[in-house]
């Protein structure tokens, strides 16, 4: 602050306490007495400014601070979860808030810094990073289930059977079975007994013989692996792009957004 803004500044000081707070002679400057009980008073608390102010300056420099991210359920359990279990015991300063959202949310106007969705989800001004990969779905039901009802061989045949659904805000409600092949593509809406907006009782509901379900491939491979569930239309369910990170703006750049996206980014 140069000589004529400091000086400016203590008089409009002086006038708004009504005190006089510097002795002026032509030739020089001198505190009063109030002026000396005022810098007694506040001086130590400029130091706290300053040291507050240099712990803020970490902030440039170091993961710190919390981010929130919103996600579907499936990516927040099968992406993000193990490298945060990987990210977080390295950075006791940093935070983070995962929201699970089937929605396709509005990530500026809800305050998040970033969110994860399919590729094909990602609206056109947002960036995208690719932090998965490829995935496929997979219908499946129990052996049981299936001692009771023909497997079906195409898509359409699941119109005859007890078919577990999921709702889902993106698909406007009920979200309708998808499948291709050879370059055909059919979605199907089925019918059934239950309805689910969450993985494990979709899961679990289909373990039980109660239907079939329509889920992401490598949450039932041990499964079917195991016995547990029998895997049908496999030649229907073709790969499709897997998840992405995507946030607004370049101009992401603190340490910590810094960090979890370079841990996220998918190598493939």
């Amino acid at each position: 602050m140069s000589q004529p803004a400091l000086s400016r500044a203590m008089r409009q000081l002086e006038e708004r306490l009504g005190v006089r707070l510097l002795a002026r002679t032509t030739r020089s400057v001198a505190p009063t007495e109030a002026g000396e009980h005022l810098l007694r008073v506040v001086a130590p608390r400029f130091e706290e400014i300053d040291s507050e102010l240099g712990l803020l300056s970490e902030f440039r420099d170091k993961p710190a601070g919390k981010l929130r991210l919103t996600a579907g359920e499936h990516a927040a359990i099968t992406i993000l979860q193990p490298v945060l279990a990987t990210l977080l015991p390295d950075n006791p300063d940093l935070s983070i808030e995962v929201i699970v959202d089937y929605g396709l949310t509005d990530i500026v106007a809800e305050g998040y810094d970033a969110g994860v969705r399919l590729g094909q989800q990602v609206a056109k001004d947002m960036i995208a990073m690719r932090i998965g990969p490829d995935m496929r779905m997979a219908v499946v039901g129990s052996p049981a289930y299936f001692a009771r009802h023909p497997q079906p061989v195409i898509p359409r045949d699941l119109m005859q059977h007890n078919c577990i659904n999921i709702r889902m805000p993106t698909y406007g409600g009920i979200f309708p079975w998808e499948f291709e092949k050879n370059g055909e593509e059919l979605k199907v809406r089925v019918e059934g007994q239950l309805v689910f907006n969450n993985i494990a009782m979709r899961l679990g509901a289909a373990l039980q013989g109660l239907g079939l379900a329509y889920m992401a491939e490598d949450l039932v491979q041990a499964h079917v692996a195991e016995g547990r569930l029998i895997r049908v239309l496999e030649d229907w369910c073709e790969p499709f792009s897997g998840y992405h990170l995507y946030y607004p703006s370049r101009r992401q750049s603190s340490p910590a957004f810094t960090l979890l996206r370079d841990a996220l980014r998918y190598p493939g």
